[in-house]
């Protein structure tokens, strides 16, 4: 009966262990990994009219697991529920975008960060709000999930006091807050500077909208592995270095962002 319970006690204890930490061992015996991401994220992650999975992100996974001779599966998620699905096990990774803050780290075992970003107020451009100040009582959209919002909720001085109920409109995609935009049914977004550059610069009229700085902290994209799992961070962290060394993510910066882009990694090569 003892033998019986102690190991029925070790399996239990191997089975957690499988579930929850290092995985990086069976991803690489698998030769695929799982990629959760928000499918509407122009330029990091999206899916294109021909129904392709593209974007900067892809790019910099594809570039990372080639060394280590793994495909990249991409998932498509509801981004509010990005952490959920990493610890369901339904995705290893999330890699779209994905802002470190404090609140993230006490759930996400994070790589090192590979690219900048900030946050900044989209309005249509003859609504004549040129500040966050003009923003008194006005309508703001959010992504639910979103960094953005962390960084309202944080920072309620900044922006969160003067806007309308002090509350933000919450948007399961940027697509559909940027359409509420366009039919003036919000009169603000707060964003990420990728999307919003990207996402303007593309439009049939682009001087349309206007993008206004903000004084929100900077951001920084890493990649968000489940708590503990080390290994599969650090595999990641030595791609990054490697492409970072080798010209091939300076490269993929430029086909997505031209000269418009920040990179902390890059930045240490070039000092």
């Amino acid at each position: 009966m003892f033998m019986i319970l102690l190991s029925t006690s070790l399996l239990s204890s191997c089975s957690i262990k499988n579930n929850d930490n290092n995985n990086w061992n069976s991803i690489k015996k698998e030769h695929k990994v799982v990629i959760g991401l928000d499918a509407t994220f122009v330029p990091m992650g999206y899916e294109n009219q021909q129904g392709k999975i593209t974007g900067f992100d892809v790019d910099v996974a594809n570039a990372v697991f080639k060394q280590y001779d793994v495909k990249p599966i991409f998932q498509p998620i509801d981004w509010s529920m990005n952490v959920t699905e990493l610890r369901n096990n339904t995705i290893d990774l999330i890699w779209n975008g994905f802002s470190i803050n404090s609140q993230r780290e006490k759930v996400v075992n994070f790589t090192k960060p590979y690219l900048s970003n900030d946050q900044v107020l989209v309005t249509m451009r003859d609504s004549n709000i040129n500040s966050l100040n003009q923003m008194h009582n006005k309508t703001l959209g959010v992504q639910a999930g979103s960094s953005g919002l962390n960084e309202l909720n944080n920072n309620p001085k900044i922006l969160k006091d003067c806007i309308k109920n002090r509350t933000p409109v919450l948007y399961n995609s940027f697509t559909n807050a940027f359409i509420d935009l366009s039919s003036r049914r919000v009169d603000g977004l707060l964003i990420d500077s990728t999307y919003a550059n990207y996402y303007v610069s593309h439009q049939k009229n682009p001087k349309a909208f206007a993008i206004k700085h903000t004084n929100f902290p900077k951001e920084y994209f890493a990649v968000g592995a489940r708590k503990g799992d080390y290994e599969i961070t650090s595999a990641i962290n030595k791609g990054l270095d490697k492409i970072s060394k080798n010209g091939e993510l300076k490269k993929i910066c430029q086909k997505w962002f031209g000269k418009e882009y920040e990179s902390p990694l890059l930045n240490k090569q070039e000092e």
